[in-house]
């Protein structure tokens, strides 16, 4: 990307996990990052090298306003606690597709494995057929067809998908923080959903962010609708991540199965496990979606070696205390910040 074109990027979602670790990510690069938000001088607060914009992301106004003069869009903003998806989802894409064809600029989005349902499993490619059985894969089925016909019509895109999110800034809704651990507390039980034999696929934030950025620097040579897969961090056997949370946390905590029957009793009352409830099927098989595509742009996939990034998480999540916090040389810096 040329010097002129790399000046700001405007970040919807910059308080969320993926969307914040984008936004660092790009700024180490020399992006400046502009953020809107519903709250622009409390977010301010928390991150105050970005340029924080009063506004919300449901507003057509109000983000073409922020886009204006920008050099990307990074669309990283999702209803929070899975609440209204189905009327919230799509008019927020709508008005970044909006800003983005009018400043013409490119749109990126993290996207994950939702997309595809049964038929295409174990190894879906960036070119699978996208059949979803749940609404939310639905949504982001839509999602990704608004943004293919947005790059015929003058709206680059970039979309990154990969497995289930984990590391710092991770919201309470992914399955490392409100299923294998408990959030503010000590690892005692490690409740693994996954069976014994069975893969699952899993990335890292700060991982994706760094493949993220990596591909935007390269935007000029990729084509207008470029996707991508992530290999991330592959569990073969199903009880990887349980056994590296196990080993950081100092080896005595205890594996345990998820509670599943817990899940068709609650998910009438609790929108988290409704949730939990329609994606159990990613669970019941092997998905892993490989990276070829990606390393033939990039050379080499960002992976961060496990047991660092699931101590980097651990800390996060209060579940660990922070490195050499009790030493008599302890560094008193911030707490580690937990966006939703």
């Amino acid at each position: 990307m040329s010097s002129e074109m790399k000046t700001t990027a405007l970040v919807l979602g910059a308080t969320g996990g993926i969307g914040s670790a984008v936004a660092r990510k790009l700024l180490a690069r020399g992006w400046r990052i502009r953020a809107l938000n519903r709250d622009a001088a409390k977010a301010s607060r928390s991150e105050s090298a970005f340029e924080w914009v009063q506004g919300d992301a449901m507003n057509a106004g109000d983000v073409l306003r922020a886009a204006e003069g920008v050099g990307l869009i990074v669309h990283a903003v999702n209803p929070p606690g899975y609440r209204d998806w189905e009327t919230l989802v799509l008019p927020m894409l709508d008005n970044a597709i909006a800003a983005a064809r009018a400043v013409g600029v490119r749109i990126v989005l993290p996207g994950n494995v939702y997309n595809f349902g049964p038929d295409a499993l174990p190894a879906p490619t960036e070119e699978s057929p996208q059949h979803p059985v749940t609404k939310k894969g639905a949504i982001r089925v839509e999602m990704e067809k608004r943004l293919k016909a947005a790059s015929q019509s003058g709206a680059g895109v970039i979309i990154v998908r990969a497995g289930d999110f984990f590391g710092p800034g991770t919201t309470a809704n992914s399955w490392f923080s409100s299923g294998l651990v408990t959030p503010g507390k000590p690892v005692g039980t490690i409740r693994n959903p996954g069976r014994r034999g069975i893969g699952h696929q899993w990335v890292y934030l700060p991982d994706m962010a760094e493949t993220i950025a990596q591909l935007v620097e390269r935007a000029d040579r990729l084509p207008a609708f470029a996707v991508y897969h992530m290999e991330g961090f592959w569990d073969a056997d199903g009880m990887q991540m349980a056994e590296a949370i196990k080993r950081v946390a100092g080896g005595k905590a205890k594996i345990g199965g998820f509670p599943w029957w817990i899940v068709p009793l609650a998910a009438p009352f609790i929108p988290v496990m409704r949730e939990i409830k329609e994606m159990r099927y990613l669970w019941k098989v092997p998905v892993r979606m490989r990276n070829t595509r990606l390393t033939a742009e990039l050379a080499s996939e960002p992976q961060t070696p496990i047991d660092e990034a699931v101590r980097a998480s651990l800390v996060a999540l209060g579940c660990l205390p922070e490195p050499h916090r009790d030493t008599a040389v302890a560094f008193i810096g911030h707490p580690s910040q937990n966006a939703g």
